[in-house]
């Protein structure tokens, strides 16, 4: 039944019964776009936490310097094919970006000699890595916005899922990224950790919020089977968590985030007024360097290769595409309107962008049995999504797009040139 009610909610969404499919190939580039946001992946570690399910690699200095200059010769080749009027945000995320500081630093300055102003930098930090020295550096070279991934402030459940920092660590790396002025810290937290309890879930957020977070954002433990712990247990299939338990601990985050003054920013991230919220790469446009990173041009959704040898060898030799996703008009109006619920509103302006239509006279159709079902409700600049929309969205999540990281991650995990991943 599960798998018929997803085959027929994909159809709507889709326009086709048959499965999306990723192949072997290489993307349309555009020779010019209006704006696009770019996206940086380290892949580097020096420790593998066994849940963690993104593309990252045991750090050596060797590894990192075929990487760094595979991903210059990238960024530099990009530039040059394509002139992208306005840069919004760049994106680094990892792997631990500042495993290597001095890297990441004239990386960054590599990318912004090739493409000039860039509104925002979000940087993604491990708190065994920041140091108030490195802090510094990140923000004299124009990072704005951090995320300090202390993921939980009880030293067991971080034992369990194999974390090398300390609590008392986590909420002082919290401590100093505030006090090295960045405009937004974020703070990760994950939750429906093995034997956590909805108490120790408000506790966590109490803490970040204690420890001066701007912005907390609060994803669930989710068991990948590509991932160290995933091949351990001899997971099949994408692990949720108890459907029940999460929504209490959505609840018990939402709570402690509004009694602060935060607000809602996002399904899993809430922010303190005044503030602007730490953006991943929920754009409709991106453009993306390194193993492993996805890119979005609108015409291709496509991914480079996740080896690091196999990328350094593929982009000395041309491009280090492994799978591309051509996309209709319908397929990428899908994909805008799925980061739009992601983040909770969908407005007039932006909907009359996208669409090439006024968002009233679609909404009778696009929003009335969400509305009827308590999931949305109007806003002043158009719909935004309840807090009932919000676990359901997570619920989504779950069946649609993180299953498809688990078939694209697996394959391409297992060999850097797959033919083809049918979603």
């Amino acid at each position: 039944m599960y798998r018929i009610a997803k085959t027929l909610l994909r159809t709507a969404v889709t326009g086709q019964w048959r499965p999306l499919v990723l192949r072997q190939g290489q993307p349309r580039l555009p020779r010019r776009m209006a704006w696009a946001g770019l996206y940086l992946h380290v892949p580097f570690c020096r420790d593998l936490c066994p849940y963690c399910p993104y593309n990252r690699w045991p750090y050596d200095d060797t590894a990192y310097a075929v990487f760094e200059e595979a991903v210059k010769i990238e960024i530099a080749r990009t530039a040059q094919r394509i002139a992208i009027d306005r840069i919004p945000s760049l994106y680094v995320g990892g792997g631990t970006p500042t495993v290597n500081v001095d890297g990441l630093l004239r990386i960054l300055a590599h990318i912004r000699s090739h493409f000039g102003q860039i509104d925002e930098t979000c940087v993604e930090l491990h708190p065994a890595w920041m140091p108030p020295e490195t802090l510094a550096r990140l923000r004299d070279a124009g990072v704005d916005r951090v995320s300090v991934g202390a993921q939980t402030f009880h030293d067991h459940h971080l034992e369990r899922i194999g974390r090398k920092h300390t609590a008392a660590a986590g909420a002082e790396a919290v401590r100093s990224a505030v006090a090295a002025g960045f405009d937004t810290v974020n703070v990760d937290l994950m939750f429906v950790l093995p034997g956590q309890t909805v108490d120790e879930v408000r506790a966590d957020a109490e803490g970040a919020i204690a420890a001066g977070a701007h912005q907390i954002s609060a994803n669930p433990m989710l068991g990948f089977p590509y991932s160290e712990r995933g091949r351990e247990e001899g997971l099949r299939r994408v692990r949720r968590p108890n459907g029940r338990l999460t929504r209490r601990m959505l609840a018990a985050i939402d709570g402690v985030a509004r009694s602060h003054g935060f607000e809602r920013c996002a399904v899993w991230s809430w922010l303190a007024p005044s503030r602007r919220k730490f953006s991943t790469v929920a754009r409709h446009y991106y453009l993306g360097f390194g193993p492993s990173a996805a890119s979005m041009t609108g015409r291709d959704l496509f991914f480079n290769t996740f080896q690091v040898e196999a990328y350094a060898e593929a982009v000395r030799n041309g491009s280090p595409v492994t799978l591309c996703l051509p996309l209709n008009r319908r397929l990428e109006m899908a994909y805008w309107l799925y980061w739009r619920l992601y983040e909770m509103r969908v407005g007039r302006a932006s909907f009359a962008g996208m669409f090439d239509r006024d968002l009233s006279a679609a909404a009778g159709w696009l929003f009335a049995a969400p509305r009827a079902l308590g999931l949305m409700r109007k806003a002043a600049d158009g719909y935004e999504v309840t807090g009932r929309g919000a676990y359901w969205i997570h619920r989504l999540q779950n069946g649609f797009s993180l299953e498809y990281i688990t078939r694209i991650w697996t394959q391409c995990r297992r060999q850097p040139w797959p033919q083809e991943v049918r979603l």
